[in-house]
């Protein structure tokens, strides 16, 4: 891409992100064959990606419990994923009200809903595809996430959404191609990776553009509130019920989980570029960092 066919106005982008969409879009319902046969003997998330993975109770673990533990971890991870989604789309929306609906700007928004959308249905089906049971948030998780879209206004909504979507991708992109992975899990994470990378763009474009001119009550207030997004991670990683499901001693797991230094390092390896673009930007301060260090995402 030569200097002068850079796009640098929000407009220039969008167009460029909306040509990407029309050239690679993807439908899960007609690319996954959610009816194909899985094999029982390969995992549903890479077994390195799993918190109780290099534990001593992973060593006590037959192969078929360590399957197990993976297809309740990647139905909680996506189930986590809808209601995210969800939040997202309703900060998108909401900053429509107060924009230009004939822009670039907000005609590629309104795709990356579509794109949203999609992906809460695909999320949907893998939990049912794989039979397992979806995990709901309690009521009091309910009424906080519902909560969150109230915050997602200028600055927030992209740094919002860059704390949702990028760790995932970073993960998803390590491991797509692992030889130990269900087909089925693979096609998801090569579409919704696909189609991540120019949200990604939208969302860190929009940081850009916003800590140029934000108040510095703006800055502070979003250079402390990303913190949330390492607990809300860790929550997509780490469920209890994953343990009571597959028959482990819960509170002996949940120990060894949080213990877990592999499972810290590779937190830390999926957080790397979206730490250095936080700080980058002066989007990281004693507070965040103390959240994401608190839930092992730095060291």
């Amino acid at each position: 891409m030569t200097t002068s066919s850079v796009p640098t106005t929000r407009n220039e982008v969008a167009d460029r992100l909306i040509d990407g969409s029309i050239r690679r879009s993807h439908n899960s319902l007609l690319e996954i064959d959610w009816d194909a046969a899985q094999d029982p003997d390969l995992f549903y998330m890479p077994p390195e990606m799993l918190t109780l993975y290099g534990t001593a109770l992973w060593e006590q673990m037959t192969h078929r419990e360590r399957v197990e533990l993976s297809r309740q971890e990647v139905a909680n991870t996506f189930s986590r994923a809808v209601w995210f989604e969800n939040t997202l789309n309703q900060g998108l929306l909401r900053a429509m009200l107060y924009q230009d609906p004939t822009s670039a700007h907000v005609h590629y928004a309104l795709t990356e809903l579509g794109d949203e959308t999609r992906h809460m249905v695909m999320f949907g089906k893998m939990v049912s595809a794989i039979g397992a049971e979806p995990y709901r948030l309690s009521l009091p998780q309910a009424l906080s996430v519902q909560a969150l879209p109230m915050f997602y206004k200028g600055l927030m909504l992209y740094v919002a959404a860059l704390c949702g979507e990028e760790v995932i991708d970073d993960v998803q992109r390590r491991f797509m191609h692992h030889p130990q992975l269900q087909p089925i899990v693979a096609q998801t994470m090569r579409i919704h990776i696909a189609e991540e990378a120019r949200h990604i763009r939208f969302a860190r474009e929009g940081v850009r553009r916003h800590v140029r001119t934000a108040p510095w009550w703006s800055r502070t207030f979003c250079a402390t509130a990303n913190g949330a997004g390492a607990f809300i991670l860790d929550r997509m990683f780490l469920d209890k019920r994953a343990y009571e499901r597959c028959g482990l001693p819960v509170a002996e797991a949940v120990r060894q989980a949080r213990a877990n230094e592999h499972s810290r390092a590779r937190r830390r390896d999926s957080f790397a570029d979206l730490r250095g673009f936080l700080e980058d930007n002066g989007l990281l301060n004693p507070v965040s960092r103390f959240m994401w260090r608190r839930y092992g995402f730095l060291a």
